[in-house]
């Protein structure tokens, strides 16, 4: 099991098919009866017929391992996510979510994190260190009754799991002013809920959520039924043109589009010889300075017949299936094929190092999406699909 994530440094987020098949109404009739039959019939030709909610539920509860307690309460989560969120309810979709949630929790809605108080606590001296403040004053500190009549100290000692240590930060940060003065209004507690997924990710999706929020968005992560729907948004509410689901589970911790930027990152490293770091940014995050990838892009200017500008503004794309459809994608990986002699991957596993207070051994995006990709086949093996 990957021990799920407690990111402190707030994560960049960016189908087991070519893409998520959504659900969507046919072309209008008089546009069908202009394409006479290659109209509505070929609109659609990989979408499968919507099955009724009691069929997809009963798949669900069949495809979940054995050892899951309450099978028809997460088949009815998640089915909602699915639903809600208008993503076709494919076996390959299906087991996709069951992989992830697996992998990240063991199906557990709220996953104890073993030594979670002594990563906290770390945490926080951490913190205390790099703003020169005393040891001494963040004991005191936490030595404060908290809303709930213990005190800070007692709450980190017996805490489990991320929601818990979720409302004790909440509570921290906004009733003590040493709270505020580590952490800044800001929660450190980045992931959560059985897909750990990030939180930041969550309250910009948040529009069209199909439950009444409990609070706030951040404690609806750590529900069953908001994990399960952030969650599957993160791993199946982009389009994308990738050969095999391993790439969308690398995608999944790595942020979207990684695993398709990556393979431009490894084309761009063959046609100048600059090595680079295949882990999927493109560009440096909130800066307008040039990143590694986006200098070695520009000494390709003039073999791409492309500008810094033009080549700023493509890679303004990378976040966005459309970073396809660009001069620069379409000629740097035209180069790169005709140099090798053949058609190279569009989608390369990133390069990425995990890092997190939890983790004690060197773990790998390429890992993860591995194993998640493992736990996809045993899934499909017992729906029959090999």
């Amino acid at each position: 099991m990957n021990p799920p994530r407690i990111d402190f440094a707030a994560p960049a987020y960016r189908s087991p098919t070519t893409a998520v098949v959504r659900r969507g109404p046919c072309l209008p009739f008089i546009a069908c009866l202009a394409l006479l039959l290659a109209g509505c019939g070929t609109q659609r030709p990989q979408e499968p017929p919507e099955r009724a909610a009691e069929v997809v539920r009963a798949e669900i509860v069949r495809l979940m391992p054995a050892s899951v307690a309450d099978r028809n309460g997460w088949a009815a989560d998640i089915y909602t996510a699915f639903s809600a969120q208008e993503i076709s309810t494919t076996t390959e979709n299906l087991c996709a979510v069951l992989a992830v949630t697996e992998q990240e929790s063991t199906f557990q809605a709220d996953p104890p994190v073993a030594g979670l108080a002594k990563i906290a606590r770390a945490e926080i001296d951490r913190r205390a260190g790099a703003l020169h403040v005393p040891g001494f004053l963040v004991s005191a500190a936490l030595r404060i009754d908290s809303p709930n009549g213990r005190t800070y100290s007692q709450r980190l000692a017996a805490v489990r799991t991320e929601k818990e240590l979720s409302a004790i930060f909440d509570d921290f940060i906004s009733m003590v002013p040493m709270g505020r003065q580590l952490f800044g209004g800001l929660n450190p507690v980045h992931t959560g809920g059985p897909m750990q997924v990030s939180i930041d990710f969550a309250q910009a999706h948040a529009r069209g959520y199909p439950y009444p929020v409990d609070g706030s968005i951040r404690q609806e992560v750590f529900s069953r039924r908001g994990g399960l729907y952030f969650g599957t948004a993160h791993l199946l509410g982009y389009p994308v043109n990738y050969p095999q689901p391993l790439y969308r589970f690398a995608d999944f911790n790595a942020g979207w589009y990684a695993s398709r930027n990556a393979a431009f990152q490894s084309a761009v490293s063959r046609l100048t010889g600059i090595k680079l770091a295949l882990d999927g940014d493109l560009l440096l995050p909130n800066s307008p300075l040039a990143g590694q990838t986006e200098r070695a892009v520009r000494t390709l200017g003039k073999r791409l017949e492309m500008s810094d500008g033009d080549i700023r503004r493509a890679l303004n794309h990378g976040d966005s299936l459309d970073f396809e459809d660009t001069d620069l994608y379409r000629r740097v990986f035209a180069l790169a094929d005709a140099k090798a002699g053949k058609p190279l991957p569009r989608a390369v596993l990133p390069g990425i190092t995990l890092e997190s207070p939890k983790i004690t051994r060197t773990l790998t995006t390429a890992w993860f999406a591995q194993r998640v990709d493992e736990r996809w086949k045993r899934c499909m093996a017992r729906a029959g699909k090999n």
